[in-house]
């Protein structure tokens, strides 16, 4: 049997509820989920997914998004893809 080590962090404690909740919810407890991370950094040599500064345009669409500036409602969608044509 593996020797069993022990990994400690300290993070936000809603972010640590609700995190959990979805591992929950797919049938995992914490430890499980830390080992799948931990699992799949070594699989994939780093971690499982791109880690990326935005750039100035992506980081004023996420601003847009967030604050509804500029949203734009259709009732139909020949409507919306009218306005795309434009």
């Amino acid at each position: 049997m593996a020797k069993e080590a022990t990994a400690r962090a300290r993070m936000d404690a809603g972010l640590k509820k609700e995190a959990e909740s979805i591992l929950a919810e797919c049938g995992l407890n914490a430890t499980q989920g830390i080992n799948l991370f931990y699992r799949q950094i070594v699989l994939h040599n780093g971690l499982p997914f791109d880690v990326r500064i935005p750039n100035a345009e992506s980081r004023k669409a996420m601003r847009e998004i967030e604050t509804g500036e500029g949203l734009v409602r259709f009732g139909r969608a020949e409507d919306l893809f009218t306005d795309l044509r434009i």
